[in-house]
């Protein structure tokens, strides 16, 4: 072996060789490091900077004789020690990785059960489904899954604060221990109920909450809330309804509202399209304050959301601190998500910038919006027209006779009477004081047609409706389209191959390699541009991240 007597490369320290060490160039980086449980070095011979495992280094030595600089060294990196161990531990999963929970069942059962018998972790979407469809998905995941972790979703419903609670009733009911709390405004009894329901001192003293909340959030200001402990006007109001005993109400002092807030950046669905380098250190900031302040037993975490859907992003996204990473968009595109293969194909091409902005109609009236599907669908556009005549007209009446013609010929293919009549029937069984509602404000029965349409357009592209695919109403964010560049060429290319796990083994996997392609990069090493991390096709992925 050839004597380096002096440094290209600034050396920390001496690698010495042993039996069946060979060294390998940097261009096979991802290969080297792919075995995520060995530890690998950078060393330096006649040749340049090489990679090798096995052997022995000196760290703050000379190299000298038979031996080589060393360069840099790369730890074993497996999967499991991404993020936080404290998250993964308190939810009972392996792997800091969970799928959001995309509305009406999109973030279907299947999702939940493929990923929590891999050690992930994967939420029911129930917003938007009626009780009795969400307490039907709820005991097949009962059914099949046991006592492996998973969860659901409850969703801030302003306009049918009802039906937020009978959801809450419903997981507290069916010991749902773990929910998902999306598209808060603030907070609200049923997120509070749902959340204290059981809380008791344990032997230990410490104080024993039975149920989790992972809250997702894009402001500041709901995330202070959520960090907090629950607020006395709805301690007073739990204790009034005999749901906690006045010692539960002084516990609830002692814990937040959640101990895990996702920091949900760009996102599909709704979304305040924040920077996640900008949201994600601010929501830090704020959980050191608030662990300060509150003195909890808990350790308060932040997980990441939205753009995340690369080696790269969900690898910053760990830099940055973030104990889990959480992945929605993506994950629509699998085959195990509850909509339609016209949409799976729809999504499989989607580029970064093919989405736009709508009004959301669970929240129509107040003009929140949502993240959705621009290519191959006007759901956008027409949305937007709905708003904009909402917001200039009184009434359905109201609306001039040009603008009427085309909602009834282009958008509601039906008079707006009857579209009216359907939508009544409609509340008649979800919700008949929006009726009532309605029948006193002209207005509000504008808005219950025109969120009508938005409403159906999800539930068509869920269910692949083909002469509604204009129309469709798929939620989406530009993390698709990265999703899909990355994949371009690769196993994942094709959308009918795209399984929930093997997705979720692809980018933990590739993750980890990102990881440690940082690593050597921030020890000085230059590693080279032909050097990528691409998808693979591999039977028991799963075993090599751990």
């Amino acid at each position: 072996m050839t004597t380096i007597t002096a440094n290209r490369s600034k050396s920390i320290g001496a690698w010495s060789q042993a039996p069946k060490c060979h060294l390998k160039p940097l261009e096979d980086a991802t290969q080297i490091l792919g075995d995520l449980q060995k530890t690998v070095f950078v060393v330096e011979d006649a040749d340049g900077l090489r990679l090798v495992t096995g052997g022995e280094a000196k760290l703050g030595v000379s190299a000298a004789g038979e031996d080589l600089p060393l360069v840099a060294i790369s730890p074993p990196m497996p999967a499991t020690q991404l993020g936080d161990p404290t998250f993964c531990a308190d939810h009972g999963i392996r792997f800091p990785y969970v799928s959001g929970a995309m509305a009406n069942g999109i973030g279907s059962v299947e999702i939940a059960v493929a990923l929590a018998r891999e050690g992930a972790l994967g939420f029911f979407g129930a917003a938007g489904l009626a009780p009795a469809v969400v307490e039907a998905a709820l005991d097949r995941l009962a059914s099949e899954l046991g006592d492996i972790p998973y969860g659901a979703n409850l969703i801030h419903s302003p306009n049918e604060p009802d039906l937020e609670m009978e959801i809450a009733d419903l997981f507290l009911r069916k010991g749902v221990h773990l929910v998902s709390a999306s598209a808060y405004l603030g907070l609200t009894l049923p997120i509070v109920k749902y959340r204290l329901m059981g809380i008791h001192r344990a032997e230990d003293g410490t104080v024993v909450t039975p149920n989790r909340v992972i809250a997702k959030v894009s402001r500041v200001e709901i995330a202070t809330q959520f960090f907090s402990p629950a607020p006395e006007k709805y301690l007073k109001e739990l204790v009034a309804n005999g749901d906690l005993t006045p010692e539960q109400a002084k516990l609830a002092a002692e814990v937040p509202v959640a101990q895990d807030i996702t920091a949900e950046a760009d996102s599909g669905g709704h979304t305040d399209n924040r920077p996640s380098v900008t949201l994600w250190p601010t929501l830090l900031s704020l959980r050191n304050r608030m662990q300060e302040k509150f003195g909890y037993a808990q350790r308060l975490r932040v997980g990441a959301a939205g753009g995340i859907s690369t080696p790269a992003s969900a690898a910053a996204a760990f830099a940055m601190g973030a104990s889990y990473i959480l992945i929605g968009s993506v994950n629509q595109c699998t085959l195990e998500a509850g909509t339609s293969d016209a949409v799976r194909k729809m999504l499989a091409a989607v580029g970064q910038a093919d989405v736009s902005m709508a009004p959301a109609a669970d929240m129509f009236e107040m003009g929140v919006q949502v993240q959705v599907l621009k290519r191959g669908t006007m759901f956008a556009m027409r949305a937007a027209k709905l708003y904009s005549l909402y917001l200039s007209n009184d009434s359905l009446e109201s609306i001039p006779a040009p603008e009427r013609a085309r909602l009834e010929k282009d958008i509601f293919r039906d008079t707006l009477e009857n579209t009216w009549a359907s939508t009544r029937a409609f509340f008649e069984v979800r919700d008949p004081s929006q009726i009532e509602r309605a029948e006193k404000n002209p207005k509000h029965k504008m808005a219950l047609v025109f969120r009508s349409y938005l409403g159906q357009a999800s539930r068509w592209a869920n269910a692949g409706v083909p002469d509604r695919q204009l129309d469709y109403q798929v939620w989406c964010g530009p993390s698709m389209g990265a999703f899909n560049e990355w994949a371009a060429g690769s196993p994942l290319a094709d959308w009918s191959k795209r399984g929930v796990a093997d997705v979720a083994a692809n980018l933990l996997y590739a993750t980890a390699i990102q990881t440690r392609l940082n690593s050597l990069r921030s020890q000085g090493v230059q590693i080279p541009a032909s050097v990528e991390v691409r998808p693979i096709e591999e039977a028991g992925l799963w075993g090599r991240l751990a």
